[in-house]
């Protein structure tokens, strides 16, 4: 399966596991293949699932070394919330769900590589999708000499079949909804989750009811809207209609408030960074409203040339991260000078959620640049409107030479 010799250069490998039939396939393998010790992690960041079993299946499968770690919070603050104060939206609509978490769950697989003694690190990502991509760039930022295993670019098993006899021979238990070919795959956190594949790999047929699971059908949420204030501190959410909450808990929230006014669906056709287009259907309940509420703050507390500059930055920031840069030297510098405009982005916003929409209908801040004097269609004493006509004379100056150039 794999070049004769690369076998005996890996000692100790971190693999992250999730215990379903792909990684535990993985784990054998690994110990099979390289004849290694396989320590195994299993990140906790929001899919939803309980994770004891995981635990178990490594402890049946020989697994002296087993992390299973609640990431949620470090998740949603190092994470999630430096993403929303740039408005991040990858290709004009995806709010980055997936190519959010991967960092931080490399990041945690090296962490774990370097206080157990691996050598390497190994990943479920298949050669097709963006993921190996993310998890290997972080990989190499973080330890630049680390061994990498990608089984998906190794071995043989190119099927779900071949996955299954694989198991069965090895004696890895299997959950029974995983012996026939699922309709979709599945990939979930606190922020989103995703589906694509299979029943979904035709992008002119509409998704079926059965593909959400985190949202109402905004045709069956409820006839009555309901109102949300969300309020924020340097650019990031704190509280809920006055209530503190962490970051974590603040998102649970939104998600429960989004999921039940069938709020955050995305049904998209995306360019992968691989270079192929692949359709992903996504719930981002909470992320939706929180990108809206921020959005709405920022249009009183930010001046002008600060809030243009990051419109147009944010397209290259969503990339590096879509693209798996979280890590890289460019990101860093684009998230400092996103921050800094967030020094004043602090007040409460209130929303409007009703039938799959979520709108910003009210605003408030103390360092609102807001200013009803200016704007006001009554009199006034600070504007004097005379001013305009030579402003309006200098930005058309250029426009009146060349005009005259080509009556010439």
């Amino acid at each position: 399966m794999i070049a004769a010799g690369k076998t005996q250069s890996v000692k100790k490998v971190v693999l992250a596991y999730s215990g379903g039939l792909d990684t535990s396939v993985i784990l054998r393998w690994l110990q099979e293949t390289y004849g290694c010790e396989v320590v195994t992690f299993t990140a906790d960041i929001g899919q939803g699932e309980e994770l004891s079993p995981a635990r178990k299946k490594a402890e049946l499968m020989g697994v002296k070394q087993i992390f299973v770690e609640d990431l949620r919070e470090e998740f949603v603050r190092d994470f999630v919330f430096p993403m929303f104060r740039a408005n991040a939206l990858y290709e004009g609509q995806y709010l980055l769900g997936t190519s959010i978490a991967r960092p931080l769950i490399a990041k945690r697989q090296i962490e774990i590589a370097e206080a157990t003694g691996a050598d390497a690190v190994a990943h479920g990502a298949t050669g097709k999708g963006n993921d190996q991509v993310r998890f290997e760039l972080t990989y190499y930022a973080l330890k630049p000499d680390i061994k990498v295993i990608a089984p998906w670019r190794e071995w043989d098993l190119n099927s779900r079949t071949k996955l299954i006899e694989y198991a069965e021979r090895h004696q890895i238990p299997i959950a029974k909804d995983k012996r026939g070919e699922a309709p979709f795959s599945t990939d979930a956190n606190l922020l989103h989750i995703s589906a694509e594949g299979k029943a979904l790999e035709n992008p002119w047929h509409e998704p079926e009811e059965f593909v959400y699971s985190r949202t109402v059908a905004p045709e069956k949420a409820p006839d009555q809207p309901e109102y949300v204030e969300i309020e924020f501190a340097k650019g990031d959410p704190v509280a809920v209609d006055g209530k503190k909450l962490s970051p974590a808990a603040l998102l649970v929230r939104l998600n429960k408030l989004g999921g039940k006014h069938g709020i955050g669906r995305l049904d998209l056709v995306e360019n992968r960074f691989v270079g192929m287009k692949s359709r992903g259907v996504y719930e981002t309940p909470g992320g939706t409203i929180m990108h809206a509420a921020h959005r709405g703050i920022e249009s009183i507390t930010l001046d002008r040339g600060a809030a243009h500059l990051k419109d147009d930055l944010m397209p290259h920031y969503a990339e590096l991260i879509y693209n798996g840069f979280w890590f890289s030297p460019e990101r860093a510098m684009l998230q400092a000078l996103i921050d800094k405009s967030q020094e004043n982005v602090a007040g409460t916003v209130r929303l409007k959620l009703y039938k799959g929409a979520v709108r910003v209908v009210g605003r408030k801040s103390p360092n609102s640049l807001y200013s009803l004097a200016h704007v006001t269609f009554e009199a006034d004493q600070v504007y004097d409107q005379r001013d305009a006509e030579g402003f309006i004379k200098l930005n058309a100056l250029r426009l009146r030479l060349a005009s005259r150039l080509r009556r010439k």
